[in-house]
């Protein structure tokens, strides 16, 4: 994946497609992801080189006018973001310590999920963005106790406190739980 990822967050469908659109005519970039979430909201996440991924975001936030519900634009995310975006982030190598940060918005939790992995030493086990969950959008993070505590604590320092639905960090999940984590 490229250096940077920017996602556009839209009350509109209909908009969403224009936006995702533009956004790749505009600039060389990858399209990772254009489609619907719950509750009727359209998400355009975008990749590429820093530059393009600039000039795309400016066009989408431009064209998404009042329909915009979130924006976000990462240079450098963290190595643990593209899997956890993939979905391929899961918790089959074990969870010490969980962290979950639920928010309002997905880009509020890719916001966050970013800091929490550049915050500390923990890995991403899911994340979750808005599809079946009523457009909120969560991830969990595992690692040692202090670790799972700082990460949280690095999320919600770069997150608007209005779009933080509820953190939660549990010392030593029991096993069924983790077994049922993605």
């Amino acid at each position: 994946m490229g250096p940077a990822l920017a996602l556009v967050e839209l009350a509109s469908i209909a908009r969403g497609h224009r936006v995702a659109d533009a956004m790749c005519k505009r600039a060389p970039v990858g399209l990772v992801r254009a489609d619907w979430v719950s509750p009727g909201k359209y998400l355009v996440l975008v990749e590429g080189e820093v530059a393009a991924v600039d000039e795309a975001f400016t066009v989408g936030v431009d064209v998404a006018g009042n329909q915009l519900l979130d924006r976000l634009i990462l240079q450098q995310p963290h190595a643990e973001i593209w899997p956890a975006l993939a979905g391929e982030a899961n918790a089959k190598a074990g969870v010490e310590s969980l962290g979950v940060v639920e928010t309002k918005t997905v880009a509020a939790t890719v916001r966050g999920a970013d800091a929490a992995a550049k915050g500390a030493r923990v890995r991403i086990v899911e994340m979750q963005l808005g599809r079946g969950i009523g457009g909120k959008a969560f991830f969990t993070v595992t690692g040692p106790l202090a670790e799972v505590e700082a990460a949280v604590e690095a999320a919600i320092g770069v997150l608007d406190a209005a779009l933080v639905h509820e953190t939660v960090v549990i010392p030593a999940p029991h096993a069924d739980l983790s077994a049922k984590l993605r």
